[in-house]
């Protein structure tokens, strides 16, 4: 199955991700905010990102753009809350995420068939991407 690198700052809810996906028999690599998750995914190749928005250090957006400019397309964006003192919603950003390049986006809470269903289409995206640069560069 694939690796995922898991970034969300919420130790309980990152630990529930990883239950699941880990019995669903792919590997997990976490991180608890988007400077160590960036540290993670520079030492250890993935084949996806789950990212929260909301987190200290370095929060989600700013981390789905540095990841994008890397070149990074397997990247799933996740949320449960807008920002403190703002009018703003959690669908604003993830919108804004969705903007940045997030290929999927999952407000929370999600359900674990949400869950596997964002994963497997953005696996077999990647999956088809890898496929055509391949058979690009075979030309």
């Amino acid at each position: 199955m694939a690796r995922i690198l898991l970034i969300d700052d919420n130790t309980t809810f990152r630990g529930l991700l990883r239950l699941q996906l880990e019995e669903a028999g792919h590997q997990i690599l976490e991180a608890p905010n988007g400077e160590e998750g960036l540290r993670r995914y520079h030492e250890q190749p993935v084949d996806l990102i789950l990212c929260d928005l909301f987190m200290p250090v370095k929060e989600g957006l700013e981390t789905i753009r540095e990841l994008r400019r890397k070149g990074e397309e397997r990247i799933i964006a996740i949320s449960g809350g807008g920002m403190p003192g703002t009018y703003a919603r959690n669908s604003d950003f993830l919108l804004i995420a969705q903007k940045l390049g997030a290929a999927r986006v999952l407000s929370k809470p999600f359900d674990s068939e949400e869950l596997f269903e964002a994963v497997r289409e953005v696996l077999e995206q990647g999956a088809e991407t890898d496929s055509a640069s391949s058979s690009s560069d075979h030309r």
